[in-house]
């Protein structure tokens, strides 16, 4: 991606991030993909929300991204975990049913990134994004390798406010333009 797609006459505008592991090997001191997307989204200038580490369990996941979803503080939510087939990885199961729309072009768009670096293997991840009351949810794998790819090659340039033609971040005021003002999760 050539940075020459960064507007710098544009103004960067700083979101709030809430990142999610699932696992259920993981802790906070060995959680590298958790690290490596907080150290990823804090370095570009975002705000790290808030963080959790969840086992695998479809009830606790969904609760947690419920709270995010209703938060004012919280503009996008990042989980790393979960998305393989065995029948541990239920991060997928837990967010979608949340979606009012899917981003289809997010997990495409994923898997050739990630096919460019471990080939086939790639179709065993369940990668997905989708939208939730205003509030922008992204699933990655658990590896650090996906999460480079997940950050590095769509995240990065989708939550720029700079980054042309378009991004996440300039739709964000119109994404409960459906919705009635009172009801907003931001005004």
């Amino acid at each position: 991606m050539s940075a020459s797609r960064i507007d710098e006459t544009k103004a960067f505008i700083p979101i709030r991030i809430a990142v999610l592991t699932v696992s259920d090997t993981r802790t906070r001191e060995n959680d590298t993909s958790g690290d490596t997307l907080v150290e990823r989204l804090t370095t570009a200038g975002h705000v790290l929300a808030d963080r959790a580490l969840l086992r695998d369990d479809v009830v606790s996941i969904r609760e947690q991204l419920k709270r995010w979803i209703a938060a004012h503080d919280v503009d996008a939510i990042i989980s790393t975990g979960g998305t393989g087939l065995t029948g541990r990885d239920v991060t997928v199961e837990a967010m979608r049913p949340l979606f009012e729309k899917e981003i289809d072009g997010f997990s495409a768009l994923f898997h050739q990134i990630s096919f460019e670096k471990v080939g086939t293997s790639t179709i065993q991840s369940r990668a997905c994004a989708g939208l939730a009351a205003g509030t922008f949810l992204f699933a990655l794998p658990g590896s650090t390798g996906a999460v480079k790819d997940g950050w590095d090659g769509i995240l990065k340039w989708q939550l720029d406010s700079r980054h042309r033609p378009c991004n996440f971040v300039e739709i964000m005021p119109r994404l409960q333009e459906h919705i009635a003002p009172s009801q907003r999760k931001r005004p």
